[in-house]
C-alpha cells in the first residue's frame, strides 16, 4: 500500500508517517523497485498501535523505549507491560479530571438553563 493509502486509512498525514519512519517509530518500510514506500498489514497495525497510544497521550519517547524494548525480545516483556501499565495509570487520572471538568461545565448549563427557564416563566406571567 502506497504511503497516501496509508495516509488515508491511518487519518495520519504523509508527512507524520515519514516522521514516524525517520525517528524510529517505523521499521523501513519496504519500497518498490521504484523507491516507493509499500506499507505491509504489519506495519499498518504498527501505525494503527502508534495512532492509538498517541491519542491516549504517550509522548513519542515513551512509543520509542517501547519499540526498542519490543526489539529485544521475549526478556522484556515484563517492561513492556509495565510501561503500558504505567501509561494506564496517567490516562485513568486524566480521564477523571475530564469527568470533573465535564460534570461542572454541565452543572454550569444546567444553571443557565434553570435562569433561562425563570425570565421565560416571569415574561409569561
Amino acid at each position: 500500500m502506497r504511503i497516501s493509502e496509508a495516509s488515508e486509512q491511518s487519518g495520519l498525514s504523509v508527512d507524520t508517517l515519514r516522521y514516524y519512519e525517520k525517528i524510529g517509530l517505523l521499521p523501513s518500510v519496504n519500497r518498490t523497485d521504484g523507491g516507493i514506500r509499500d506499507y505491509s498489514e504489519l506495519d499498518m497495525r504498527r501505525v494503527d498501535f502508534i495512532k492509538c497510544m498517541r491519542t491516549a497521550g504517550l509522548p513519542v519517547e515513551v512509543l520509542l523505549e517501547y519499540f526498542a524494548l519490543v526489539e529485544q525480545g521475549d526478556d522484556t516483556i515484563e517492561a513492556r507491560k509495565q510501561i503500558l501499565q504505567d501509561q494506564r495509570k496517567q490516562l485513568l487520572a486524566r480521564m477523571a479530571e475530564m469527568q470533573e471538568t465535564l460534570d461542572l461545565l454541565n452543572y454550569k448549563i444546567q444553571v443557565y438553563e434553570n435562569a433561562v427557564l425563570k425570565k421565560e416563566r416571569k415574561l409569561a406571567d
